[in-house]
């Protein structure tokens, strides 16, 4: 391994960013289109409820029926309705089917409750009215995932949770841009008007929600196919295919083993500031490599011209010229072990806590 290569990877370990072997370092340097889960990467990964609508008059039933169905999932939207619901009556849940990007359909005390997103209220024939019409483009440009609940057919509960943006993470797009990377894109399985908010409060170039796994797995494939060296960034089991496929896969540190696994880069402790300073590195250490190379390939020029042109070239004063060349060498990848980001100021990230807001 080059030694620039290990003093790269050493100053990375260092500073919270594992890289896979020297090979991560010539594709990661190269990147020029960056791709970003949502949930979990560029937000908090801790949503909460910021707004429900009730449309029944009595509703302590149906969100006993929705606790219920919510407990047997542990996705995170579900935690958040269970915080928010808090202390209710829980019912046997039975015949719990899991809805590929749309949600849960369980039987609840003799009801079919469906809880989930639009996409599964319409495949459960569910009407919205137009007033739950309006709720839902309200919560949707708020820059609310929507999680809607029916039972029997009808709806009942409207929630928008939202997620906290990570603390900083504008500022660290703007030193990827700076670092010469041309798109920023998010994928999520939203809806869109959710992804367009925090893609326009974070200025990244592309945002496409409603999609699946193996839909970000395709955009990737259409990526690269358009001559395009891309990078995943993700942290869940859904995201593995599309960090396996990507030319460069980053996981978070608090993502699923599968993911870590799967991926070629981990940015610990999930702090996402890292990942500039990772692609500022490899960048740094690839051209610390290009220059030994050149000091190594100068040194032995210089000795075989030396060897024809010059009478004072013998074997002891080649050796000693050679060896002092070694030494430079390592000293210039040694150079690496104080990188650090240009123009950068230490930061914290911060988790703020989010309001809580009560079901009325």
């Amino acid at each position: 391994m080059p030694v620039s290569n290990v003093a790269g990877i050493g100053n990375g370990a260092r500073n919270g960013v594992l890289l896979k072997g020297s090979e991560v370092i010539q594709d990661f340097s190269n990147v020029d289109t960056i791709v970003f889960d949502k949930t979990g990467t560029l937000t908090v990964g801790n949503p909460t409820v910021a707004a429900t609508e009730l449309y029944e008059k009595d509703s302590d039933e149906t969100l006993g029926y929705l606790a219920s169905v919510e407990r047997e999932s542990d996705h995170p939207l579900a935690k958040a309705v269970l915080n928010q619901i808090g202390e209710t009556n829980f019912y046997p849940v039975e015949g719990t089917e899991v809805v590929k990007g749309g949600g849960i359909v369980s039987s609840v005390a003799g009801h079919r409750v469906a809880v989930g997103n639009v996409a599964l209220m319409e495949k459960e024939n569910v009407t919205l009215s137009k007033k739950v019409q309006k709720d839902v483009k309200r919560f949707e440009q708020q820059g609310n995932s929507l999680v809607l609940t029916a039972v029997d057919g009808e709806l009942k509960v409207l929630m928008g949770i939202r997620d906290q943006v990570r603390p900083g993470v504008k500022a660290n797009l703007q030193e990827l841009k700076d670092l010469g990377v041309k798109n920023l894109v998010v994928l999520s399985g939203d809806n869109q008007g959710t992804v367009d908010v925090v893609a326009g409060e974070l200025g990244l170039t592309e945002a496409h929600g409603h999609m699946l796994p193996e839909d970000k797995s395709a955009y990737i494939g259409k990526l690269q196919q358009r001559g395009q060296i891309v990078a995943f960034v993700g942290d869940g089991v859904n995201d593995s295919p599309s960090l396996a496929l990507a030319d460069i896969g980053i996981a978070m540190g608090s993502g699923t083993d599968v993911a870590i696994e799967t991926s070629d880069v981990v940015l610990m402790n999930s702090n996402f500031s890292n990942l500039p300073h990772a692609l500022g590195l490899v960048k740094a250490t690839a051209n610390n490599m290009k220059q030994n190379i050149a000091i190594s390939i100068g040194v032995v020029l210089v000795l075989l011209t030396s060897v024809f042109f010059s009478e004072w070239m013998n074997m002891s004063i080649g050796m000693l010229v050679h060896e002092g060349s070694i030494l430079v060498v390592i000293f210039n990848a040694m150079r690496l072990m104080k990188y650090k980001l240009k123009g950068r100021k230490e930061q914290k990230e911060v988790s703020a806590p989010a309001e809580k807001v009560k079901i009325s």
